[in-house]
């Protein structure tokens, strides 16, 4: 979800006065992450060309790259073109941008870099003559992902003298699946490269999802052997898609792919799986951030209002990152509150939300911010709640029409899985690991690679023999996770504005604020007229306890009533109910909606699909059919 911008000023008039009642813009609070870097704060740290720059000495970097050939005379006869230092710099600031995007620092090494000793001593020209060839390589074989970048081609644009630092970029980049990864035709056929040893070490992966499945091809390209172990008879972990059907005779060909699991790439700048979508030519759908935001009885809400309790918040968060700041600063990160006392504080301090709708849309904002953290306010460290955003990806959020399983069986194919294989215990010493599963299996390698979800490990539904490290232990024990739900509804045809991605609802009752707080149009990209509701914070626990039926009743009563100028259709398929953790999801028991135990988070049950009929009950006037199904979604 994106988050509201906090340095973004209110929409323009022209907005305002557009024909729709409200179109607020509803973005993420601006952070300095990967991929969002302004212009302005990338240090090259290289003299800017001057007439006198021959009386002082060039930087390294100037003298990476071979200068370009010189423009035609007609060209010149246009203007001036720039001069080869001035490209120069402009090259190494694109490039640079593309490296942060990938997850680089933009003028230090990363921890991985410093371990391997990619230079021989920290700082000096070498270390920013290091990272501009580290960031030309990055930035090449982004440019054309589909294609296998070898050494020879990235050492033809660096002048002689450099070329040790192009094989030691080379090297790390490679083996580290910054460049020539992916499933491009030309990445996969590549031969495997030399084993670190002989004979090839084998690696058992416990756990099918993307990162089980992304360590297990990454491994294999490095020589290795592996065998990755599977609980559930299906790839993917937390990200499942599913074909929902029309159960009506009226409409039997309505149909939709829905994503139970993660549904959203949050960011494209540097992100892998935007690599992927590239290379296996899937389209992008970019989540327009124009977000109607509608009152409990369906008007919309005032734009002068949204506008200022937008600018509001944006303002109290803000203030709340300068005390933390200040806090950090005088006593340390030691002292520490909850991020929802310290809005509440500043909130009453400030006198904001002093009418009933403001109130509502102040609420609204908060939460989308439990939403964006799956976690209660209350949960939420003030000093630390939003120490990942150095990791976030700019860019546009984006669905993949079709669903993310498509990455999933791209991913999979080719790769040996042990499906319905349960870990169970993990034996590990100087001689190797013995991963034993559920079915009595026992599975002998050099090492093993744990993927399973956080949920799992807390839970302690696997044994480790002899214990996992305190550190480890302790790390786990303090890291937390909250609920997100889902309600997936299949209608006959989309009588909703199916142009907008995303609209609002607002509630008058503080405590259920992230009930049904915010719908998206899955319309465009699943195929069918589909609607996925979010329920997030107190809601989403209250969610827990409440029989599905009643969770579609007054789904449905907020979308008809949101939308009482259309008429909404006589029958609905409310294929699914997904209660989903941040990182998690939990044992599932579907009853035609797809729920998770709050109290029995990340247990493992069979991997088999049992469907009956079991009821047709009549819903605020539509008709839905309630299904028993058994799956496994940890």
């Amino acid at each position: 979800m994106e988050e509201p911008d906090s340095t973004s000023p209110p929409s323009s008039p022209a907005a305002a006065a557009s024909p729709s009642p409200t179109l607020p813009r509803r973005k993420r609070r601006k952070k300095q992450f990967p991929g969002m870097i302004p212009l302005s704060r990338v240090r090259i740290l290289r003299n800017p060309p001057s007439s006198s720059s021959s009386e002082r000495p060039q930087p390294q970097q100037a003298l990476l790259y071979d200068p370009p050939p010189p423009r035609s005379a007609a060209i010149r006869r246009r203007g001036r073109p720039p001069s080869s230092a001035l490209r120069l710099s402009r090259d190494l600031d694109v490039e640079a941008l593309i490296a942060a995007a990938a997850g680089f620092p933009i003028d230090s090494l990363t921890e991985e870099e410093i371990h391997d000793a990619v230079i021989p001593s920290l700082g000096g020209t070498a270390q920013v003559s290091y990272i501009a060839v580290r960031n030309h390589i990055v930035s090449r074989w982004r440019s054309d992902p589909s294609l296998w970048l070898t050494e020879s081609q990235a050492l033809e644009s660096i002048r002689a003298e450099h070329h040790g630092l192009v094989v030691v970029a080379y090297s790390f980049l490679l083996r580290h699946g910054y460049i020539n990864f992916g499933l491009a035709p030309a990445i996969l056929s590549a031969p495997p490269r030399q084993p670190p040893s002989l004979p090839a070490p084998a690696v058992i992966i416990i756990g099918a999802g993307l990162a089980g499945l992304s360590a297990a091809r990454h491994l294999l390209s490095l020589g290795f052997k592996v065998a990755v172990l599977e609980g559930r008879c299906r790839p993917g972990g937390r990200v499942y898609t599913k074909r929902m059907h029309s159960s009506s005779a009226e409409f039997p060909n309505v149909t939709a792919a829905v994503d139970l699991g993660g549904s959203v790439l949050t960011g494209i700048n540097g992100n892998p799986l935007a690599v992927l979508a590239r290379q296996l030519g899937l389209p992008l759908h970019k989540v327009r951030d124009i977000c109607p935001l509608y009152l409990p009885d369906g008007r919309p809400v005032d734009s002068d209002i949204d506008d200022r309790m937008e600018a509001t918040y944006n303002q109290i968060l803000e203030k709340v990152c300068q005390l933390r700041q200040t806090v950090c600063d005088e006593l340390g990160a030691a002292v520490d509150a909850s991020l929802g006392t310290a809005l509440e504080v500043f909130g009453k301090a400030h006198e904001i939300a002093t009418s009933g709708e403001e109130r509502m849309l102040f609420d609204w904002h908060l939460a989308n911010l439990e939403y964006a953290n799956a976690a209660l306010l209350s949960d939420l460290s003030m000093v630390f709640w939003d120490q990942d955003d150095p990791y976030e990806m700019g860019g546009d959020h984006c669905f993949i029409p079709g669903g993310n399983g498509r990455f999933v069986h791209a991913l999979a194919e080719n790769i040996p899985i042990f499906y319905g294989r349960t870990v169970t215990s993990v034996n590990y010493g100087c001689d190797g690991v013995l991963v034993y599963s559920n079915t009595g299996q026992a599975f002998r390698g050099d090492m093993a690679l744990c993927t399973v979800p956080l949920g799992v490990l807390k839970k302690g539904s696997i044994q480790f023999k002899p214990e996992l490290p305190v550190k480890k232990q302790e790390a786990i024990k303090r890291l937390g996770f909250g609920l997100l739900n889902k309600v997936a509804l299949l209608f006959p045809y989309t009588f909703w504005d199916s142009s907008r991605d995303t609209f609002g609802h607002l509630t008058e009752n503080s405590n259920q604020r992230g009930e049904f707080f915010l719908f998206y149009s899955y319309t465009s990209v699943a195929g069918g007229p589909l609607l996925i509701a979010l329920v997030a914070g107190e809601s989403a626990i209250e969610f827990e306890k409440t029989p599905p039926k009643d969770c579609v009743e007054k789904c449905l009563e907020v979308h008809c009533l949101l939308h009482w100028q259309q008429q909404c259709p006589p029958n609905v398929w409310a294929e699914r109910i997904i209660v989903m953790s941040f990182f998690n999801f939990g044992r599932l028991a579907l009853l035609h909606f797809m729920r998770l135990g709050l109290l029995e988070l990340c247990e493992y049950i069979e991997c088999k699909s049992e469907v009956s009929l079991c009821c047709v009950t009549q819903c605020v006037g539509r008709l839905y059919y309630v299904i028993s199904e058994k799956e496994s979604l940890i």
